[in-house]
Protein backbone atom coordinates (compact mmCIF):
# COMPACT_ATOMS: atom_id res chain seq x y z
CA UNK A 1 0.00 0.00 0.00
CA UNK A 2 1.51 3.27 -1.31
CA UNK A 3 2.50 5.98 1.72
CA UNK A 4 0.50 8.54 1.71
CA UNK A 5 2.70 11.73 1.97
CA UNK A 6 0.00 14.29 1.83
CA UNK A 7 -1.33 12.56 4.69
CA UNK A 8 1.56 12.95 6.94
CA UNK A 9 0.49 16.32 9.49
CA UNK A 10 -2.97 15.39 9.29
CA UNK A 11 -3.04 14.92 13.30
CA UNK A 12 -1.29 17.72 14.25
CA UNK A 13 -3.61 19.98 11.38
CA UNK A 14 -6.36 18.52 13.95
CA UNK A 15 -5.01 20.26 16.86
CA UNK A 16 -7.02 23.48 16.67
CA UNK A 17 -4.13 25.38 17.83
CA UNK A 18 -1.82 24.06 15.32
CA UNK A 19 -4.43 23.74 12.21
CA UNK A 20 -3.33 24.08 8.81
CA UNK A 21 -2.19 27.42 9.28
CA UNK A 22 -0.05 26.44 11.81
CA UNK A 23 1.32 23.43 9.69
CA UNK A 24 2.25 26.45 6.68
CA UNK A 25 4.32 28.36 9.43
CA UNK A 26 6.09 25.42 10.68
CA UNK A 27 7.17 24.22 6.84
CA UNK A 28 8.80 28.09 6.14
CA UNK A 29 10.12 27.80 9.78
CA UNK A 30 14.12 27.79 10.16
CA UNK A 31 15.57 26.29 13.97
CA UNK A 32 19.36 25.60 14.37
CA UNK A 33 19.82 23.35 17.17
CA UNK A 34 22.97 23.42 18.99
CA UNK A 35 24.46 20.57 20.26
CA UNK A 36 22.67 16.78 18.83
CA UNK A 37 23.61 14.50 22.01
CA UNK A 38 20.94 13.34 24.23
CA UNK A 39 18.38 16.45 24.43
CA UNK A 40 19.26 17.34 20.96
CA UNK A 41 18.71 14.17 18.82
CA UNK A 42 15.47 14.02 20.54
CA UNK A 43 15.03 17.51 19.93
CA UNK A 44 15.41 17.06 15.85
CA UNK A 45 13.55 14.12 15.89
CA UNK A 46 9.79 15.64 16.97
CA UNK A 47 10.55 19.11 15.33
CA UNK A 48 11.61 16.90 12.16
CA UNK A 49 8.30 14.77 12.34
CA UNK A 50 6.11 17.96 13.30
CA UNK A 51 7.18 19.21 9.39
CA UNK A 52 9.46 21.99 10.74
CA UNK A 53 10.91 23.41 7.24
CA UNK A 54 14.85 23.75 7.51
CA UNK A 55 16.67 22.09 10.52
CA UNK A 56 20.49 23.43 10.74
CA UNK A 57 22.47 20.77 13.31
CA UNK A 58 25.40 22.00 14.81
CA UNK A 59 27.86 18.99 17.13
CA UNK A 60 31.04 18.97 17.70
CA UNK A 61 31.32 15.10 18.49
CA UNK A 62 30.57 11.64 17.21
CA UNK A 63 28.12 8.99 18.10
CA UNK A 64 29.26 5.88 20.43
CA UNK A 65 27.82 3.05 22.03
CA UNK A 66 27.23 4.71 25.25
CA UNK A 67 25.04 7.19 23.40
CA UNK A 68 22.76 4.64 22.04
CA UNK A 69 20.81 4.27 25.58
CA UNK A 70 19.49 7.64 25.67
CA UNK A 71 20.26 9.39 22.32
CA UNK A 72 17.38 7.34 20.46
CA UNK A 73 17.93 9.34 16.80
CA UNK A 74 20.99 7.29 16.55
CA UNK A 75 21.52 3.65 16.23
CA UNK A 76 24.66 0.81 16.39
CA UNK A 77 25.87 1.20 12.78
CA UNK A 78 26.34 5.54 13.33
CA UNK A 79 28.44 3.95 16.73
CA UNK A 80 30.30 1.39 14.59
CA UNK A 81 31.12 3.88 12.15
CA UNK A 82 31.72 6.67 14.03
CA UNK A 83 29.92 9.01 12.27
CA UNK A 84 29.50 12.39 13.46
CA UNK A 85 26.26 13.22 15.16
CA UNK A 86 25.27 16.41 12.99
CA UNK A 87 26.16 13.71 9.65
CA UNK A 88 24.14 11.04 11.44
CA UNK A 89 21.34 12.89 12.04
CA UNK A 90 20.36 14.21 8.61
CA UNK A 91 20.87 10.40 7.44
CA UNK A 92 18.59 9.27 9.87
CA UNK A 93 15.73 11.89 9.61
CA UNK A 94 15.77 11.68 6.05
CA UNK A 95 14.72 8.14 6.48
CA UNK A 96 11.32 9.12 8.16
CA UNK A 97 10.91 12.55 6.66
CA UNK A 98 12.40 13.56 3.18
CA UNK A 99 10.22 16.52 2.55
CA UNK A 100 12.55 19.01 4.78
CA UNK A 101 15.90 20.31 4.86
CA UNK A 102 18.45 19.43 7.34
CA UNK A 103 21.48 21.50 7.23
CA UNK A 104 24.63 19.51 8.84
CA UNK A 105 27.51 21.37 10.74
CA UNK A 106 30.11 18.66 12.13
CA UNK A 107 32.03 22.02 14.31
CA UNK A 108 32.40 24.00 17.72
CA UNK A 109 30.07 26.50 17.97
CA UNK A 110 32.72 29.61 19.25
CA UNK A 111 32.47 33.49 18.81
CA UNK A 112 33.93 33.96 15.67
CA UNK A 113 31.34 31.38 14.03
CA UNK A 114 27.92 32.17 16.10
CA UNK A 115 26.61 34.52 13.47
CA UNK A 116 27.51 32.09 10.59
CA UNK A 117 25.71 29.35 12.22
CA UNK A 118 23.04 31.15 14.67
CA UNK A 119 22.63 33.79 11.61
CA UNK A 120 19.35 33.50 9.77
CA UNK A 121 17.00 31.14 11.70
CA UNK A 122 13.71 32.21 14.12
CA UNK A 123 14.80 29.86 17.00
CA UNK A 124 17.60 28.59 18.58
CA UNK A 125 17.21 25.33 20.75
CA UNK A 126 19.49 24.09 23.12
CA UNK A 127 21.14 20.67 22.74
CA UNK A 128 24.69 21.28 24.42
CA UNK A 129 26.42 19.88 27.64
CA UNK A 130 28.14 22.84 28.98
CA UNK A 131 27.34 26.72 30.14
CA UNK A 132 30.28 27.65 27.76
CA UNK A 133 28.38 27.10 24.90
CA UNK A 134 24.93 28.01 26.80
CA UNK A 135 26.35 31.35 27.80
CA UNK A 136 27.65 32.07 24.28
CA UNK A 137 24.14 31.51 22.80
CA UNK A 138 22.26 33.73 25.65
CA UNK A 139 24.81 36.41 24.30
CA UNK A 140 24.26 36.06 20.87
CA UNK A 141 20.36 36.20 20.89
CA UNK A 142 19.59 38.42 23.89
CA UNK A 143 22.03 40.96 21.71
CA UNK A 144 19.95 39.97 17.99
CA UNK A 145 16.97 39.45 19.43
CA UNK A 146 16.24 35.49 18.87
CA UNK A 147 14.31 33.67 20.70
CA UNK A 148 15.98 30.61 22.06
CA UNK A 149 15.12 27.27 24.50
CA UNK A 150 17.47 26.26 27.06
CA UNK A 151 17.25 22.39 28.08
CA UNK A 152 19.44 20.13 30.08
CA UNK A 153 19.00 16.78 31.74
CA UNK A 154 21.29 14.65 34.46
CA UNK A 155 21.05 11.47 36.19
CA UNK A 156 17.10 12.06 37.05
CA UNK A 157 16.69 15.84 36.66
CA UNK A 158 15.18 17.55 33.60
CA UNK A 159 15.29 21.61 33.52
CA UNK A 160 14.26 23.84 31.10
CA UNK A 161 13.86 27.65 30.46
CA UNK A 162 12.08 29.77 27.45
CA UNK A 163 13.95 33.03 26.59
CA UNK A 164 12.57 35.62 24.84
CA UNK A 165 15.03 38.69 24.47
CA UNK A 166 13.18 41.66 25.65
CA UNK A 167 10.03 40.32 27.06
CA UNK A 168 11.34 37.31 29.68
CA UNK A 169 14.59 36.82 31.89
CA UNK A 170 17.52 35.34 30.00
CA UNK A 171 20.03 32.77 30.97
CA UNK A 172 22.33 35.24 32.62
CA UNK A 173 19.25 37.05 34.72
CA UNK A 174 18.85 33.18 36.01
CA UNK A 175 22.49 32.13 36.24
CA UNK A 176 24.29 35.37 36.57
CA UNK A 177 27.46 32.86 37.20
CA UNK A 178 28.15 29.85 36.13
CA UNK A 179 27.82 26.41 38.52
CA UNK A 180 30.88 26.53 40.75
CA UNK A 181 33.05 23.49 42.16
CA UNK A 182 32.26 19.97 41.44
CA UNK A 183 28.84 19.50 38.60
CA UNK A 184 27.50 16.57 38.02
CA UNK A 185 27.50 15.42 34.58
CA UNK A 186 26.07 12.44 32.73
CA UNK A 187 29.75 10.66 33.24
CA UNK A 188 29.38 11.03 36.83
CA UNK A 189 25.71 11.00 37.61
CA UNK A 190 24.70 9.21 34.68
CA UNK A 191 21.11 9.62 33.34
CA UNK A 192 18.07 8.79 32.55
CA UNK A 193 16.66 8.57 29.05
CA UNK A 194 13.21 8.95 30.10
CA UNK A 195 14.50 12.38 31.85
CA UNK A 196 15.83 13.13 28.24
CA UNK A 197 12.58 12.66 26.33
CA UNK A 198 10.87 14.74 29.22
CA UNK A 199 12.52 17.24 28.47
CA UNK A 200 12.92 17.12 24.85
CA UNK A 201 9.24 16.98 24.95
CA UNK A 202 8.71 20.62 26.65
CA UNK A 203 11.42 22.22 24.69
CA UNK A 204 9.84 21.07 21.43
CA UNK A 205 6.32 21.66 22.63
CA UNK A 206 7.48 25.49 23.59
CA UNK A 207 8.97 25.57 20.00
CA UNK A 208 6.07 24.49 18.29
CA UNK A 209 3.87 27.14 20.01
CA UNK A 210 6.51 29.82 19.17
CA UNK A 211 6.59 28.87 15.26
CA UNK A 212 2.94 28.91 15.06
CA UNK A 213 2.73 32.29 16.67
CA UNK A 214 1.48 31.63 20.07
CA UNK A 215 3.93 33.18 22.36
CA UNK A 216 0.97 33.76 24.56
CA UNK A 217 1.30 30.18 25.87
CA UNK A 218 4.57 29.43 26.49
CA UNK A 219 5.79 29.04 29.53
CA UNK A 220 7.39 31.96 31.56
CA UNK A 221 9.28 29.89 33.90
CA UNK A 222 12.67 28.25 34.82
CA UNK A 223 10.71 24.65 35.35
CA UNK A 224 12.75 21.58 37.15
CA UNK A 225 11.44 18.46 37.19
CA UNK A 226 13.28 14.78 38.75
CA UNK A 227 11.60 12.02 37.36
CA UNK A 228 12.31 9.36 40.12
CA UNK A 229 11.71 11.51 42.66
CA UNK A 230 8.40 13.11 41.33
CA UNK A 231 9.86 16.49 42.61
CA UNK A 232 8.84 19.80 40.40
CA UNK A 233 9.48 23.25 40.65
CA UNK A 234 9.54 26.54 38.94
CA UNK A 235 11.14 29.65 39.50
CA UNK A 236 9.26 32.81 37.88
CA UNK A 237 11.01 34.19 34.73
CA UNK A 238 8.95 36.17 33.03
CA UNK A 239 10.58 39.33 33.05
CA UNK A 240 14.45 40.77 32.96
CA UNK A 241 16.49 40.87 35.85
CA UNK A 242 17.11 44.24 36.81
CA UNK A 243 21.19 44.55 36.01
CA UNK A 244 21.62 42.17 34.48
CA UNK A 245 24.83 41.58 32.60
CA UNK A 246 23.42 40.71 28.84
CA UNK A 247 19.59 41.64 28.62
CA UNK A 248 20.14 44.75 30.94
CA UNK A 249 23.94 46.22 30.32
CA UNK A 250 24.25 44.78 26.73
CA UNK A 251 27.92 43.36 28.08
CA UNK A 252 28.08 40.27 25.43
CA UNK A 253 31.43 38.95 27.25
CA UNK A 254 31.29 35.48 25.98
CA UNK A 255 30.22 36.42 22.07
CA UNK A 256 33.46 38.77 22.93
CA UNK A 257 35.01 35.54 23.41
CA UNK A 258 36.44 36.60 27.01
CA UNK A 259 38.33 34.44 28.90
CA UNK A 260 37.88 31.39 26.36
CA UNK A 261 39.79 28.20 26.94
CA UNK A 262 42.06 26.94 23.52
CA UNK A 263 41.67 23.87 25.04
CA UNK A 264 38.05 22.39 26.40
CA UNK A 265 37.36 19.78 28.46
CA UNK A 266 34.22 17.67 27.37
CA UNK A 267 33.69 14.93 29.51
CA UNK A 268 34.07 11.51 28.92
CA UNK A 269 37.52 11.51 30.58
CA UNK A 270 38.80 13.61 27.43
CA UNK A 271 40.02 16.47 26.26
CA UNK A 272 38.99 18.88 23.48
CA UNK A 273 42.00 20.46 21.42
CA UNK A 274 40.53 23.53 18.92
CA UNK A 275 42.95 23.62 15.60
CA UNK A 276 40.84 25.18 12.98
CA UNK A 277 42.28 26.52 10.21
CA UNK A 278 44.32 23.45 9.72
CA UNK A 279 43.58 21.03 7.35
CA UNK A 280 43.66 17.34 7.67
CA UNK A 281 44.50 14.87 4.52
CA UNK A 282 43.19 11.53 6.57
CA UNK A 283 45.16 9.27 3.59
CA UNK A 284 48.23 10.63 4.70
CA UNK A 285 47.87 11.23 8.54
CA UNK A 286 46.85 7.09 8.32
CA UNK A 287 49.92 6.30 6.11
CA UNK A 288 51.98 8.33 8.99
CA UNK A 289 50.22 7.07 12.58
CA UNK A 290 49.89 3.52 11.45
CA UNK A 291 53.33 2.77 12.53
CA UNK A 292 52.59 3.90 15.88
CA UNK A 293 48.90 2.34 16.36
CA UNK A 294 45.64 1.29 15.32
CA UNK A 295 44.37 3.89 12.74
CA UNK A 296 40.91 3.74 10.45
CA UNK A 297 38.84 6.88 8.69
CA UNK A 298 36.10 7.67 7.01
CA UNK A 299 35.60 10.98 4.85
CA UNK A 300 33.95 12.52 8.40
CA UNK A 301 37.11 11.37 11.08
CA UNK A 302 39.69 9.43 11.78
CA UNK A 303 40.65 7.22 14.93
CA UNK A 304 43.78 6.39 16.14
CA UNK A 305 44.47 4.48 19.11
CA UNK A 306 48.02 4.73 20.86
CA UNK A 307 47.52 2.49 24.04
CA UNK A 308 45.87 4.07 27.08
CA UNK A 309 45.02 7.47 24.21
CA UNK A 310 42.16 7.20 21.46
CA UNK A 311 42.48 10.24 19.06
CA UNK A 312 39.58 11.28 16.90
CA UNK A 313 40.64 13.83 14.58
CA UNK A 314 38.38 15.88 12.44
CA UNK A 315 39.11 17.39 8.83
CA UNK A 316 39.35 21.28 10.52
CA UNK A 317 42.67 19.92 12.71
CA UNK A 318 40.31 19.52 15.71
CA UNK A 319 40.36 16.41 17.80
CA UNK A 320 38.96 14.53 20.67
CA UNK A 321 42.01 13.05 23.09
CA UNK A 322 39.99 10.09 25.30
CA UNK A 323 42.06 8.57 28.06
CA UNK A 324 43.23 11.56 29.80
CA UNK A 325 41.62 14.85 31.68
CA UNK A 326 45.48 16.24 31.47
CA UNK A 327 45.48 19.13 28.95
CA UNK A 328 49.17 19.36 28.97
CA UNK A 329 49.03 15.29 28.23
CA UNK A 330 46.33 15.70 25.67
CA UNK A 331 48.66 19.13 23.89
CA UNK A 332 51.86 16.58 24.21
CA UNK A 333 50.38 13.93 21.94
CA UNK A 334 48.65 16.37 19.47
CA UNK A 335 52.12 17.40 18.70
CA UNK A 336 53.53 14.53 18.61
CA UNK A 337 51.35 12.88 16.02
CA UNK A 338 49.74 15.27 14.12
CA UNK A 339 51.92 18.77 14.60
CA UNK A 340 52.64 21.28 16.76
Amino acid sequence: MPLELDDRYSRQVLFPEIGAEGQKRLALARVVIVGCGATGSAVASLLARSGVGTLRILDRDYVEPSNLQRQSLFDENDARESLPKAVAAVRQIARFNSQIAVEPHVADLTPTNAENFLGGTDLILDGTDNFETRYLVNDYAVKNSVAWIYAAAVGSYAVTLNILPGETACLACVFPDPPRGAVETCETAGILNSAVNLVASIAATEALKFLVGDRRKMRRTLLSWDVWSNERAEVAAERPRTGCRACGERNFVHLAGEGRPHITLCGRNSVQIHERQRPVDFEEMSTRLRPHGAVRHNEFVLKFWHEPYEMTLFPDGRAIIKGTTDTAIARSLYARYVGS
